[in-house]
């Protein structure tokens, strides 16, 4: 195991990507399906360090931004009650629903705080025993443990004044309904280090060789992505799919046992929506029946329905990897980190937040 500098080390960056450029015969593209990934190479200039006809696209990979719009409503009715708290990660706080956003909310009066951890919320659960403490959980299969284990805790403790807004989503359904596109261009994936920590690989295999595709597990430096993007190339210019694991040191092929089983206990697998993508089947997960007690949902009568994304923001075409963030007309102009149109440019793992923080309007 290479020790933890060399994931950033120039030279060996350098020589992978020349191996890359040694190896393409073809033009090939790629899309990671991981926000932090994608910050990493437009950080790092990754991308441009690969070969003329190597692109890379950027996939659903920031769960702050696929959570629908309905799903801010929901969150923004709940905080505006008088007896509630709202909890949540601190990017859903600016994330635009249809009628403003978290922070608004707290600014009209309502109870919204920002946490690190859902597990958090149980405290602030039991210092408030006369409100409803809410944790609208969102993200990939990376943070729906924690969710889990706060549910589970809350539960086993009694604490009847928690509940959760579950918008988890799954990664592998998505990468299936990407591939079925009408206008897919995706001919290998990179898929994400921290979800397959979580999941191990082997949900990964059936897409492989059922849509004939290499799906290569890589982490975020440097030299682990270019690492990545080394092996899909050899894999496509071999004519070979099939999954590997190049985040060797964090990914074990069946993942974490015990976080898998949690979440299996809590969650039931459910169909979702994503923004950007739609309705796709068996790709949330939801509170299974034994823990409906503890759904929002359920707890409170929400009146908010279906809404559609506004149609200057194009952050749906960037989420599905159909164009990059500085080919939507608002970017940098009407569409900024300080006013965005879309989730996007707000989360940290936001493609076009990444974009404008590494490249901003006006440079090449």
């Amino acid at each position: 195991m290479r020790h933890q500098s060399e994931y950033r080390n120039p030279e060996l960056a350098r020589s992978l990507a020349e191996a890359i450029a040694r190896r393409c015969t073809r033009p090939w593209t790629l899309m990671e399906v991981c926000g932090g990934q994608t910050h990493g190479i437009l950080k790092y200039g990754v991308d441009r360090m690969l070969p003329e006809g190597v692109e890379l696209i950027h996939g659903p990979g920031c769960p702050v931004c696929v959570t629908p719009l309905e799903y801010i409503d929901k969150a923004i009715e709940i905080a505006h009650r008088p007896d509630a708290i709202l909890c949540s990660f601190g990017d859903m706080l600016r994330v635009p629903g249809s009628r403003g956003d978290l922070l608004l909310a707290r600014a009209e009066g309502g109870d919204v705080r920002s946490l690190y951890s859902p597990l958090d919320a149980l405290q602030v659960a039991r210092d408030h025993p006369d409100r409803e403490v809410v944790f609208f959980s969102v993200g990939f299969e990376t943070t729906a443990p924690a969710t889990a284990m706060a549910v589970w805790q809350a539960r086993q403790s009694g604490l009847r004044n928690f509940s959760l807004l579950v918008s988890h989503v799954r990664v592998p359904p998505a990468m299936e309904a990407l591939l079925d596109a009408p206008e897919c261009r995706i001919q290998g994936f990179l898929a994400a280090g921290h979800v397959c920590t979580v999941m191990g690989v082997t949900e990964y295999e059936p897409i492989a060789d059922a849509r004939h595709v290499p799906i290569v597990v890589t982490g975020f430096e440097p030299v682990d992505l270019l690492a990545g993007i080394h092996r899909c190339i050899e894999m496509l210019e071999s004519g070979q799919s099939g999954v590997e694991n190049e985040y060797r040191r964090m990914v074990q092929r069946e993942g974490n046992q015990a976080a898998r089983a949690l979440m299996g206990q809590v969650f039931q697998v459910i169909d979702r929506a994503w923004r950007g993508l739609g309705v796709i089947p068996r790709s949330g997960l939801g509170l299974a029946e034994d823990f409906a007690d503890f759904d929002a949902e359920r707890r409170f009568p929400l009146s908010i329905n279906a809404v559609a994304e506004p149609e200057e923001c194009q952050s749906g075409r960037v989420l599905q990897g159909l164009i990059k963030p500085d080919q939507c007309p608002a970017f940098g102009i009407r569409c900024t980190p300080e006013h965005p149109l879309g989730a996007t440019m707000v989360s940290s793992e936001g493609a076009c937040a990444a974009y404008h923080r590494y490249r901003p309007p006006g440079q090449p």
